[in-house]
């Protein structure tokens, strides 16, 4: 059995953490100027009390569902454990959110209060008021302006502003100061934390009930993940009302470590790096495959001598770490290999090979940990596939990468690479007292190294779906078994590799089926192809619609003399098509395991990139039915 947290609840946790070190700082936030402001422990926590108090005030109760639209921010994570010292629950959403979706989200769970990042968010939710008759209050994050206090009123919804729920509780504790401790003294482990709604990629949301147990069974074992210590500091970029980054984030707390907000955005995220110095990051693969690209434009820059020795030295990392890896037993084993053997083969290449790496991690490469602010020390990426280009380049670089595995519906960490035990080409160990069975079909068991459905069960699971028990026993048997829907296999060292979604697996017309995960995955490597979904189902064949990197087309074009119009003329050049042609049949080909139906046979070049809400969901995963509907005619043209 693994370790659990002697608290009860997250509000009993941060308590004890600000006990143990009140004066560590817990938040750094980027003031009006662009300037990091910083935040204790114990300031954080006497701004969370004055938050319970003054939704206390405003005659929140314990049980009640709390909506909080917003992106990430200081006060997120003040609003949240607000509300949970009260025994309240949140309904979290971003501030991408379209209207169709808040209107069923708070109004699904009868929310009478939500909190609004700003005003364009308040009047987003005030436009929904016909089909929310439980709304009456909302608390703006930011000054919420005349108009909208106005159209509240006229709503019979009262706008209230962060400072004035603050102020509210300031006032209420000190003629009440033991009043939220008694609140929070009152919670249970299976108390409900949050209601979070998936995305989704087909039909409407669901939202996923967690307890603040389900969160608190992570934190333990999370030490075998990254090796942190008080004080430490995490650059945060993802949208923390996705579970992965709130419960990475109570993660940092029950660590007394530091949250750095920041954005997932080229300029912003670089600069962030160097000004904060970040220890750890957590983050989408697309964000990792950007500072990735980021290094190679820069390189790109360089002289011929200098692009010459960074591509030689990258290259000589990989090597050196496959050598590292077979050496010390990090090479996955999923049909059982022989480690003495491979240590054998591996340690006198990997001993010959080290003086040139501590060559290459002194010229090179500790210029681009400078660039990462010389503290950073490792990374995790979740929510999707992470590709084995970018995998490999940060690892050669001396950067660890861990990749790691859940879903909302787990709170949501499954496994997750080691620190001291991170193989590359898996997801990692099954992290604390997690269980998984790999089942056929028929509901079989399938042993090691097999394709199979991925069942768990653990305390991370769900208590259901809120007011949707048919479609909780469509994934959640009555013991407990959760059915992911994604297809998996399992190493001898109880390490798990995603191979594909059930849902997403085509079917051609010889019967083959074909998960065309791993397949987009490998398209993807290629330095000229951004986006791109296998199509194919009830074909004879697969086929590909493409999106390719714009920088890297043109920049062919202009070396080729190939003349430019404009982007969507381009794509049509002979040329160009070739040139994706080649890379088509390189990296899905026989050469890199791929089987006759599996290649790509026809795709089809698109000018703009598939967008999120539209055809990717807010994970980045593409909506296939979306998909199929938005580009039916060019879908068509490729099997004629």
């Amino acid at each position: 059995m693994g370790e659990m947290t002697e608290q009860e609840t997250l509000p009993l946790m941060l308590r004890s953490r600000v006990k143990k070190l009140p004066e560590i700082l817990i938040q750094y936030s980027k003031d009006p100027a662009g300037w990091f402001t910083t935040k204790s422990y114990h300031q954080f926590y006497n701004e969370a009390r004055w938050v319970a108090a003054g939704l206390l005030e405003l005659g929140v109760k314990r049980g009640d569902l709390i909506g909080l639209i917003s992106d990430n921010r200081q006060e997120w994570l003040a609003a949240d454990f607000g509300i949970l010292s009260v025994g309240a629950a949140d309904v979290p959403r971003g501030c991408d959110s379209t209207l169709q979706e808040l209107t069923y989200i708070l109004g699904f769970t009868g929310c009478a209060v939500s909190f609004a990042e700003n005003r364009k968010q308040a009047d987003k939710i005030l436009a929904c008021k016909g089909d929310l008759p439980n709304l009456r209050i909302i608390i703006t994050f930011e000054t919420a302006g005349e108009e909208t206090l106005a159209a509240g009123e006229e709503r019979g919804v009262k706008i209230c502003s962060y400072t004035e729920l603050l102020e509210s509780g300031r006032k209420r504790r000190a003629a009440r100061p033991d009043e939220v401790d008694a609140e929070i003294d009152k919670g249970k482990r299976d108390d409900l934390a949050s209601i979070i709604f998936t995305s989704g990629t087909t039909g409407e949301p669901k939202g996923v009930m967690l307890t603040h147990g389900t969160f608190l069974c992570q934190l333990p074992p999370f030490r075998l993940v990254f090796e942190t210590k008080p004080g430490d500091i995490w650059l945060s970029v993802l949208p923390v009302w996705h579970v992965f980054e709130r419960a990475i984030e109570y993660v940092i707390l029950y660590y007394n470590n530091g949250i750095a907000y920041s954005r997932p955005v080229s300029s912003v995220l670089m600069a962030d790096f160097v000004n904060i110095k970040p220890h750890w990051m957590v983050s989408v693969p697309r964000v990792w495959e950007a500072i990735m690209d980021g290094i190679y434009r820069n390189v790109k820059q360089m002289g011929r001598f200098q692009k010459f020795f960074f591509n030689f030295f990258v290259s000589f990392g990989l090597m050196y770490t496959y050598f590292k890896d077979l050496a010390f037993g990090l090479i996955p084993n999923f049909h059982g290999r022989i480690r003495a053997f491979d240590a054998v083969m591996g340690f006198l290449p990997w001993l010959l090979l080290m003086p040139v790496e501590g060559l290459a991690r002194l010229i090179v490469f500790r210029r681009l940990k400078l660039r990462l602010g010389g503290r950073f020390k490792a990374g995790i990426s979740g929510g999707g596939a992470l590709p084995a280009k970018v995998d490999h380049f940060f690892n050669a670089a001396g950067i660890r990468l861990q990749d790691g595995y859940g879903l909302t519906e787990t709170s949501p960490i499954v496994s997750v690479r080691q620190y001291r035990k991170s193989r590359r080409g898996t997801i990692g160990q099954l992290l604390g007292d997690v269980e998984a069975k790999i089942l056929d079909k028929n509901g079989a068991a399938l042993p090691t190294g097999h394709n199979g459905i991925l069942h768990v069960k653990g305390p991370q699971v769900m208590k259901g779906y809120y007011k949707k028990p048919e479609l909780t026993a469509q994934v959640l048997s009555e013991d407990g078994w959760l059915n992911t829907g994604d297809i998996a296999m399992r190493t001898r060292d109880n390490e798990l590799r995603i191979t594909g979604r059930a849902k997403d697996t085509i079917v051609l017309r010889g019967g083959e089926n074909v998960e065309p995960v791993p397949i987009e995955s490998k398209l993807k490597e290629s330095p000229r192809i951004a986006q791109c979904v296998v199509v194919g189902q009830d074909q004879k064949y697969l086929a590909a619609l493409i999106v390719p990197v714009q920088d890297a087309v043109m920049a062919f074009a202009e070396e080729n003399n190939i003349p430019i119009v404009d982007w969507e003329l381009l794509l049509q050049q002979p040329e160009i098509i070739e040139l994706i042609a080649n890379d088509v049949s390189d990296l899905v080909g026989p050469k890199a395991g791929f089987k006759p139906f599996e290649r790509i046979y026809k795709f089809r070049l698109l000018a703009r990139p598939f967008q999120a809400g539209t055809e990717l969901s807010a994970k980045g995963e593409p909506m296939r039915h979306k998909v199929s509907v938005n580009y039916s005619r060019e879908i068509q043209g490729l099997f004629k």
